[in-house]
């Protein structure tokens, strides 16, 4: 994650004092309000610190109930450093927050839970380009549009949203935006017309300083996302970016059933079937049980990293089919619960740690090993999927005793002493939305996935 620096569409400079004054609406006593909890869970734990850090947590999450220049409604910030949000990010985390709306009480006239997350996807989808490009950001300074910066796919959280506010305008919205953004990476993001998506610079998967990318720069030539750097090495063919659109496929198939667009189901389902076996096929290493980057000369990027679980994020293998059954035990044996590679004390780490590659000492903002709050705020999204309940119950208990220790929700820790990088300020949305969340699923007696694809 970033402060990217692209350019605004003029087109909605109107909006900036529209903006301005309905972020004015939001005063001190109103954030104090939205902190309120009514009623809160009953913790795992009757240690009296969880209480404390839930009312915490809650405040920053009002706090940061924001609007920004280039739209007009409240959204989720990223908060901390990070003002505004992320494709990558934003309308996963709004749909979380979302999810714990009976504990979170709105002053009147105030947007509640639902209606900001509605807001955190169509700042997207309102601000989208008319040659199909969504925005990478929105934030304070500018509206970025010089990456893509995608992970958990936007169609996929706005198909979650439409099934629970049954708002037939945001549904048929969600989908013809979604479906621009599918096209327009294809005509931009497959230039070596393999049928991946093509990463072109580091911020297009939001891994900031991660060994993944290195010598490659930050951002795309020109601030244009439809320009690679020229070297020799470039564009790769990425499995996180080709995951999220195999999950944006198939919530798009769901959303044209939905609609009663048959024919598009049929369609947007064979898609994504092409392009989940391509992610397998083309970009799994049986080898080192990991998934790669792909580089222009063909050679695999071999550095493990949180592409694996982002693969999984997505339900990319089908445990229904023995060879994908085989390289999930692999991946998840070898890899991801593997107390040498990803599964550390405080789980799960952004490169592995017997990888040569990560990084210590871990410095701020550093996807070279520490561990993530993005990262754990996906972990329900595909653990209990894959029938590995137990140990995203102990990954939700650590981040949650660490988070209590400290208090300060900031963006990542050391994966082997959970305690929290700390240059940058606190009240980082996605660390307490991962206490929130994670306290709430702790406290029921049946923890169930946040979602489930049609394998």
């Amino acid at each position: 994650m970033h402060p990217t620096s692209s350019r605004t569409n003029d087109r909605r400079h109107f909006l900036k004092q529209t903006a301005l004054v309905t972020g004015a609406c939001l005063t001190a006593g109103a954030t104090e309000l939205l902190a309120q909890a009514t009623p809160s869970p009953t913790f795992a734990t009757p240690d009296p610190a969880w209480q404390q850090t839930w009312a915490s947590a809650l405040k920053v999450l009002a706090g940061n109930v924001r609007t920004t220049p280039g739209y007009p409604k409240p959204v989720l910030f990223e908060g901390s450093t990070y003002q505004g949000v992320w494709q990558e990010c934003g309308p996963h985390e709004s749909l979380v927050y979302a999810g714990l709306r009976k504990y979170i009480a709105s002053p009147p006239g105030a947007p509640n839970p639902l209606e900001i997350c509605r807001n955190g996807h169509m700042a997207f989808f309102a601000l989208q380009k008319a040659d199909g490009q969504l925005p990478a950001s929105v934030k304070m300074s500018d509206t970025g549009f010089g990456q893509i910066q995608m992970v958990v796919p936007i169609a996929a959280t706005a198909w979650e949203l439409a099934q629970v506010v049954k708002d037939q305008q945001f549904l048929e919205t969600a989908y013809t935006a979604s479906s621009r953004w599918d096209a327009w990476l294809r005509q931009y993001r497959d230039t070596r017309k393999t049928g991946l998506v093509e990463g072109f610079c580091t911020y297009d998967t939001g891994h900031d300083n991660s060994p993944r990318w290195a010598g490659i720069p930050n951002r795309c030539p020109d601030a244009d996302a439809r320009k690679f750097p020229p070297i020799p090495s470039m564009p790769r063919l990425c499995p996180d970016l080709s995951a999220t659109v195999y999950g944006a496929r198939i919530a798009l198939a769901a959303m044209a059933k939905e609609l009663g667009k048959t024919k598009e189901a049929d369609r947007w389902l064979a898609d994504a079937e092409t392009i989940r076996r391509l992610i397998i096929d083309k970009l799994y290493s049986p080898e080192d049980a990991a998934f790669y980057d792909l580089d222009a000369h063909n050679n695999f990027v071999r550095v493990r990293s949180d592409v694996i679980s982002r693969v999984l994020g997505e339900h990319v293998l089908q445990l229904s089919d023995p060879r994908d059954k085989a390289i999930f035990n692999a991946v998840w044996e070898r890899q991801l619960h593997n107390p040498k590679a990803f599964w550390a004390p405080y789980p799960l780490t952004s490169i592995a740690m017997d990888d040569p590659t990560f990084v210590r000492p871990i410095p701020r903002n550093s996807w070279g090993g520490a561990s993530q709050a993005l990262t754990a705020l996906r972990a329900p999204r595909w653990m209990a999927h894959y029938g590995k309940q137990q140990e995203l119950n102990h990954l939700m208990q650590q981040w949650c005793a660490a988070i209590t220790r400290h208090g300060e929700f900031r963006q990542q820790m050391d994966p082997l002493t959970g305690d929290f990088t700390q240059p940058d300020p606190g009240g980082y949305s996605p660390a307490a939305l991962v206490f929130l969340d994670f306290a709430d699923r702790l406290s029921r007696k049946s923890i169930q996935p946040t979602r489930q694809h049609s394998n």
